[in-house]
C-alpha cells in the first residue's frame, strides 16, 4: 500500500508542495528526433531544486508525453523517498493500463477528449459515477491514490466524494482569468467554499492549470488546506527569465509561505 495514499505530503511538510508538470518539456523534445531536451533531466533538476513531484499528463496522441517517459519517470521517483509522480488523463483503458504497470503515486482523471489541447473543464461528476466508481476502486486497489478534475462546484464535490476518490483537483483556469480584476475575489471564493466542502467530507485537495508566479500566493492565501499545486506551462514559461531551478525555488518559497489557518 502506498503509504501517501490518506495523507499526502502536507503532513511532511505543513504546507502545499509543488508538483512540476514537465508536458511542455516533451512538447520541445518531441519537434525533433535528438532527445533533448530530455524530460528526465529536467525532472530531475526540479526535484533537485526542491519541487516535491512530478506530474505528466500523456494524450493518445502522443504529442508530449509518451508511455516510455512516464516509466522512466517513475523509477526516476522511485530511487527518491518523499517524492511523488502524478499522472493525469482520461481514464480510458491504454491510460489504465499505462499507470497500472507505471505504479505512480496518484492518479488525476481528467476528462479530456482525444484530440483536445488542453484541459478545459472538470468532471461532471454526477453523470459519470457509474464510469468513475469501478475506475477509482480499480487504482486504490493497486495502491494509487485517486485524484477527480473538478470545477469548484459543491455538488459536483458531493459526486466527487460518492465515487471514493481520494482527493479533488480543482481546474483553476477561471481564477487565472478573473485575477487582478473585480471578478478575483468572488471566483476565489467558489474556490474556497468547494474546497471546504470537500474537506469536510475527506477529500484533499489539489488544484492546477493556469497558475503561475503571480497568481499562486493570493490562490493559496484565500484557498484553504491545499495540498499540491501542479503547474507545467507557466513554469516552463518563467524559466526562460529566472532559469528552470530558480523558478522551482520561488515556487516552492511561494507554496511554503506561512499561512492563516
Amino acid at each position: 500500500m502506498n503509504p501517501l495514499l490518506t495523507t499526502g505530503m502536507l503532513g511532511s511538510h505543513g504546507s502545499t508542495v509543488l508538483s512540476v508538470n514537465v508536458n511542455k518539456v516533451a512538447l520541445l523534445r518531441n519537434t525533433r528526433a535528438l532527445g533533448i531536451p530530455s524530460v528526465v533531466r529536467a525532472a530531475t533538476l526540479a526535484l533537485q531544486a526542491g519541487a516535491h513531484g512530478i506530474t505528466v499528463h500523456p494524450r493518445p496522441d502522443e504529442r508530449h508525453i509518451r508511455p516510455g517517459d512516464v516509466r522512466e519517470l517513475a523509477a526516476l521517483v522511485r530511487e527518491r523517498p518523499g517524492v511523488e509522480l502524478n499522472v493525469e488523463g482520461n481514464p480510458d483503458g491504454r491510460y489504465l493500463d499505462l499507470v497500472l504497470a507505471a505504479r505512480p503515486h496518484q492518479a488525476t482523471l481528467v476528462p479530456d477528449a482525444p484530440a483536445q489541447l488542453t484541459s478545459d473543464h472538470g468532471w461532471d461528476a454526477r453523470a459519470a459515477q457509474a464510469k468513475l466508481g469501478p475506475v477509482v476502486r480499480r487504482l486504490k486497489q493497486a495502491g494509487i491514490r485517486v485524484s477527480l478534475f473538478l470545477d469548484p462546484d459543491a455538488a459536483q464535490v458531493d459526486a466527487a466524494a460518492a465515487t471514493g476518490a481520494d482527493r479533488i483537483e480543482l481546474y483553476t483556469e477561471s481564477y487565472a482569468r478573473a485575477f487582478g480584476g473585480e471578478r478575483q475575489a468572488p471566483v476565489l471564493a467558489s474556490f474556497a467554499a468547494a474546497a471546504r466542502r470537500a474537506q469536510a467530507l475527506g477529500l484533499g485537495v489539489n488544484a492546477g492549470h493556469d497558475l503561475n508566479l503571480a497568481n499562486l500566493g493570493p490562490f493559496l492565501d484565500g484557498v484553504p488546506g491545499v495540498l499540491e499545486v501542479s503547474i507545467g506551462h507557466a513554469l516552463v514559461c518563467e524559466a526562460f527569465d529566472h532559469g528552470l531551478e530558480g523558478t522551482v525555488d520561488r515556487y516552492v518559497a511561494i507554496a511554503h509561505a506561512p499561512r492563516a489557518g
